[in-house]
């Protein structure tokens, strides 16, 4: 084994702004405009299929979006089932 060859690694990965990793400033942006209704699934949809996104916020939107998806269809199953409950007691 050769040790005298110096350590050779691609940082182009590293300097492209869709692979770098969000600063914590980034992160704080990002949940600061998440809590802005109907903004929120606006900028959620954009990150999540935009090509220019950075691909941490890209999976957490995608991530955010299946939970609102988890979180809807349940909603929508509870108030059916409290709703058939109510009318069946008339």
């Amino acid at each position: 084994m050769d040790n005298n060859k110096p350590y050779e690694s691609n940082n182009e990965d590293l300097l492209n702004s869709t692979t770098a990793p969000m600063t914590f400033g980034d992160w704080m942006l990002t949940i600061l405009l998440l809590m802005i209704p109907l903004v929120n699934i606006m900028l959620l949809f954009v990150w999540a299929f935009s090509s220019e996104t950075n691909l941490n916020k890209k999976n957490f939107a995608k991530a955010q979006l299946i939970f609102m998806g988890i979180g809807i269809i349940l909603s929508i199953i509870f108030v059916s089932c409290s709703t058939a409950m109510v009318m069946n007691s008339f």
